[in-house]
Formats: C-alpha cells, sequence, structure tokens
C-alpha cells in the first residue's frame, strides 16, 4: 500500500522575498522542520486557505504545496527545487551587488 503524499505549504515573503512556510495557528516561519504538515485532503485544504488569506493580506506571494517525505526523524523535500529553497542560495551570498544597468 502505497503511504500518502506528505504536504507543505511555502511562499515567499513579501517584503524581502524571503522563503517561508506555513506552521501552526497560520504563522509563517523560515525553517522546513518548523512547518505544518498536511496528510489528508481536510488538511491541504486548510492550508490552502490559510495562504490564500495571507495573499489577501499581502504577507506573502506565490504560495503553493509541495510533497515531502519522512527522512530520519524530520521531513525533507521530494524535489530538488524545494531541498534548494529549504537550505538556502547554492552560491555565495558574500558576493557584491551586480551594478546597475549591466
Amino acid at each position: 500500500m502505497r503511504k500518502p503524499a506528505i504536504q507543505v505549504m511555502t511562499a515567499n515573503r513579501l517584503t524581502d522575498g524571503v522563503v517561508l512556510y506555513l506552521a501552526r495557528d497560520d504563522q509563517w516561519v523560515e525553517q522546513l522542520g518548523d512547518a505544518r504538515f498536511a496528510k489528508t485532503d481536510n488538511a491541504v485544504e486548510q492550508l490552502q486557505a490559510a495562504a490564500d488569506a495571507a495573499v489577501q493580506d499581502r504577507l506573502v506571494i506565490g504560495p503553493y504545496l509541495f510533497t515531502v517525505e519522512a527522512f530520519d526523524g524530520g521531513f525533507r523535500p521530494i524535489s530538488q527545487r524545494e531541498h534548494i529553497r529549504a537550505l538556502g542560495p547554492t552560491v555565495g551570498t558574500d558576493m557584491p551587488a551586480a551594478a546597475s544597468g549591466v
């Protein structure tokens, strides 16, 4: 028997673009481990409703669900994209910003 998919809601903070995850009490957090995980259709619908409200309140932009799997007592994203978003930039953050007009 196949295990049900475990879903997490992610978005970007509207003010600075930081990756966020929907947690308990409809709060947005920066760490995947603090996210609220949905295993049922009803739980997924609750995540979607909370994300829609946060967009309406202009807290986040571009919310969507992604699938995670249980791993070493926690959860990890299945897709490479979400793995990178959860861990942060793949290039140095100490590089100077590009000059405007280039």
